[in-house]
C-alpha cells in the first residue's frame, strides 16, 4: 500500500549522482579513459551505416538489421556517457527530475528496442541458414521494414510503462543515486513510500523480457548450429562465425539486462561496473565484433577506404 505524502514532505527537483569516484584525480582519469572510448564508439558505429549504405552487396535483411543496431548503440550511449563525462569534471554532479525522467525513458526505449532487435536478427539468421531457398522470399523489403517498426514500437511501450510507473512514486526525502546515471532500480529505493509492487511489475517487465529474449536466442542459434553439422565446410564456417558474432553480442547485452532487472531493488558492488560496461563498453564492442568477424564488412570497409583514397590522389 502506498502510503501518502504529508504536507510538510517536500517534493525533490534534483537529484545528486554519485557517480564511479569521489576522487578528483580518479575522474580525471576515468574521463580521459572514457573520452576515447565515446568518440571511438560513434566512429566505429557511423563507419558500420556508411560502409553498409555504400555498398550494394550488404543491402540484404542482415545488413538492414544491423544498420538498426548501430543506430541503437550511437543512441544508447549518448543517452548516460556525455552526461558521465562532463560529471567527472564537474564539482556538483546533479541530474533534474525531468532530466532523470529523460534519461530513464531513453535508456529503457533504446535497450529494449535492442533486445528485440536482437532476436529479430537471430530468427533472420535462422531463415538464412536453415531455409535459405525462400530466404529473400520470407525476408523481403516490406517484412524487414514491418518487423524492424515493431521492434521499435514494443521499445517504446515497454520505455513508457516503466518510465510512468517510476514518476508516479512520490520522492521527498533522499536524493543520491549511487551511480553514475538515472535507472529505475536505483531511482524507485529514494521513493518515500513502499515500491515492493513496482519492483514485482519491473522483475515481470523487464526482467521477463531479459531472459524469454535471452532464451529464444539461444534455442535459436542452438537450432542453427545443429543444422550446419551437414553444410559444406566453406558454408559452414561463415555461418558459424556470423552467428559466433551474434551470440556474443546477446551475451554481452543481455546478460547486464537479467543481472540488474531480474532481481529485486538491492544494490550490489557490482551493480557499477556491470553498468560502465553496459552503457560504455558495449556499444563499442559490437562494431568491433561484427567487422573483425564478418568477411563481407571487411571487404566493404577496404573498398571503401580504397575509393577515398583515390579521390584524394585525383
Amino acid at each position: 500500500m502506498a502510503e501518502a505524502v504529508t504536507p510538510n514532505q517536500t517534493m525533490v527537483t534534483e537529484f545528486i549522482l554519485l557517480g564511479l569516484s569521489s576522487n578528483p584525480e580518479m575522474q580525471l582519469i576515468l574521463f580521459m579513459v572514457f573520452l576515447p572510448i565515446y568518440l571511438l564508439t560513434l566512429a566505429g558505429n557511423i563507419l558500420i551505416m556508411v560502409t553498409i549504405v555504400h555498398d550494394r552487396h550488404l543491402h540484404t535483411p542482415m545488413y538492414f538489421f544491423l544498420t538498426n543496431l548501430s543506430f541503437i548503440d550511437i543512441c544508447h550511449a549518448s543517452v548516460t556517457v556525455p552526461k558521465m563525462l562532463s560529471d567527472f569534471l564537474s564539482a556538483e554532479k546533479t541530474i533534474s527530475f525531468g532530466g532523470c525522467v529523460a534519461q530513464m525513458f531513453f535508456l529503457h526505449l533504446f535497450t529494449c528496442t535492442e533486445i528485440f532487435l536482437l532476436t529479430v536478427m537471430a530468427y533472420d539468421r535462422y531463415v538464412a541458414i536453415c531455409n535459405p531457398m525462400h530466404y529473400l522470399t520470407v525476408m523481403n523489403h516490406k517484412v524487414c521494414l514491418l518487423l524492424a517498426g515493431a521492434v521499435w514500437l514494443g521499445g517504446t511501450v515497454h520505455s513508457l510503462a516503466l518510465t510512468s510507473m517510476t514518476i508516479k512514486l512520490p520522492y521527498c526525502g533522499p536524493r543520491e543515486i549511487d551511480n553514475f546515471f538515472c535507472d529505475v532500480p536505483p531511482v524507485i529505493r529514494l521513493a518515500c513510500t513502499n515500491t515492493y509492487i513496482i519492483e514485482v511489475l519491473i522483475i515481470s517487465n523487464s526482467g521477463l523480457i531479459s531472459v524469454v529474449c535471452f532464451v529464444v536466442l539461444v534455442g535459436s542459434y542452438g537450432v542453427i548450429l545443429v543444422s550446419l553439422r551437414n553444410r559444406f565446410s566453406e558454408g559452414r564456417r561463415k555461418a558459424l562465425s556470423t552467428c559466433a558474432a551474434h551470440l556474443t553480442v546477446v551475451m554481452l547485452f543481455l546478460g547486464h539486462c537479467i543481472f540488474i532487472y531480474s532481481r529485486p531493488s538491492t544494490s550490489f558492488s557490482e551493480d557499477k561496473v556491470v553498468s560502465v560496461f553496459f552503457t560504455a563498453i558495449t556499444p563499442l564492442l559490437n562494431p568491433i565484433i561484427y567487422t573483425l568477424r564478418n568477411e563481407d564488412m571487411k571487404r566493404a570497409l577496404s573498398k571503401l577506404v580504397g575509393r577515398k583514397v583515390e579521390a584524394e590522389e585525383k
